[in-house]
């Protein structure tokens, strides 16, 4: 049987905007990672840095 791994779900929130556009699971095992993702804005219409924002 496979092991369990601990996965926390996190938005990421657009540097620009400050929406929070999308949702992701990271794994948390060490840490939280410090992730930064190119993704796309739907009210900018192009793409900007995503960066996570925990609830």
């Amino acid at each position: 049987m496979a092991k369990a791994v601990k996965r926390e779900y996190v938005w990421l929130q657009c540097t620009e905007t400050g929406d929070l556009n999308y949702r992701t699971s990271v794994n948390v095992q060490g840490g939280v990672p410090k992730l930064q993702l190119k993704k796309y804005c739907k009210r900018l219409r192009k793409h900007t840095l995503h960066k996570i924002k925990r609830k």
